[in-house]
């Protein structure tokens, strides 16, 4: 299973690449839905790209991300204060009389204030890095959808929670971030066929056993360094008894493991299709879900090298 990714979160590419338009509407109030206080997961670089000079059109978008920095600011400065304060105080304490409490507080004060820095200079730097891009299950990441035939990049958390079930799918499928193939008509049948999405990937992540039989991360990617054209499935779900607001999530399409995969320890790989299938793939036909296993059998196979991570 992809558990983790870095994709192409800044809109701009998937306009660039494929001459989409931005769901400027679904970007707005997801990000109001953070701004009001919901735990919403967004990447710095999804973040970034509407940050600095932008369009009237972009202005809201753009004043919710500058908003919520300065908050995270604030919060991150305060709480650099309190620990500063905290380790002052256990240092004098320290001085006085060497006690575990008070080497403990010493300790965790450090580790706090070491984190808050670390979090307030990545808050404002501007030079991209590759985690910026990271997404995990739960994280939102710009996916690629066609509305009317026309391509828009919409903001959808990674992981489905399939229109009509109850929010409760959450935590009873807690694996629902990737779609099995051979599920695709089972569980997944009322998108299959229906909602399609595309995410753009550089990097996927997979936990396999190591030799010492404990979880290991394997970082893939590309020899050719290629972008992987990931084939998803996304839903629509909104709340019957109208208090959750709607929510925009999907699903990334696991197959059988690529040989070089399945020989570092993983069971399966996303399914990473050719350019001359993606309109076919976003523009779906109910009717003839024999094309898309067709696409599937089509795709791209570049030779995923691997390395060991720290997490």
């Amino acid at each position: 299973m992809c558990y983790s990714a870095e994709e192409w979160a800044d809109y701009r590419l998937y306009c660039k690449r494929f001459g989409a338009t931005l769901g400027i509407a679904d970007f707005v109030r997801l990000q109001r839905r953070r701004t009001a206080g919901e735990r919403v997961r967004i990447p710095k670089s999804m973040d970034d790209a509407f940050r600095g000079p932008v369009g009237a059109d972009l202005a809201e978008l753009a004043a919710l991300v500058d908003g919520w920095n300065h908050a995270q600011a604030d919060r991150l400065q305060g709480e650099l204060d309190a620990q500063r304060r905290r380790l002052a105080e256990a240092e004098a304490k320290l001085q006085v009389k060497e006690t575990k409490a008070a080497r403990e507080s010493a300790r965790i004060a450090t580790d706090k204030i070491r984190k808050a820095e670390l979090d307030l200079a990545d808050l404002s730097r501007r030079d991209p890095l590759p985690r910026d891009s990271r997404i995990f299950p739960g994280t939102y990441a710009p996916v690629l959808v066609s509305e009317g035939g026309k391509l828009v990049v919409k903001p959808m958390r990674y992981q489905c929670r399939l229109a009509g079930k109850p929010a409760f799918y959450d935590t009873k499928y807690p694996g629902t971030y990737n779609a099995r193939r051979d599920n695709l008509e089972g569980f997944w049948k009322g998108q299959f066929g229906h909602t399609h999405a595309l995410m753009v990937v550089n990097v996927f992540y997979e936990n396999v056993e190591g030799p010492d039989g404990k979880n290991q991360v394997l970082r893939f990617e590309p020899r050719t360094g290629e972008p992987m054209y990931v084939a998803c499935l996304w839903s629509h779900w909104t709340d019957p008894a109208g208090k959750d607001p709607d929510l925009l999530s999907f699903a990334a399409i696991t197959d059988e493991p690529e040989p070089e995969v399945a020989a570092a320890g993983h069971d399966r790989t996303i399914i990473n299709i050719k350019p001359e299938h993606i309109d076919a793939w976003l523009n779906p036909d109910p009717a003839n879900l024999a094309a898309f296993y067709a696409i599937f059998d089509d795709k791209q196979h570049p030779f995923y090298e691997h390395q060991r991570q720290a997490a």
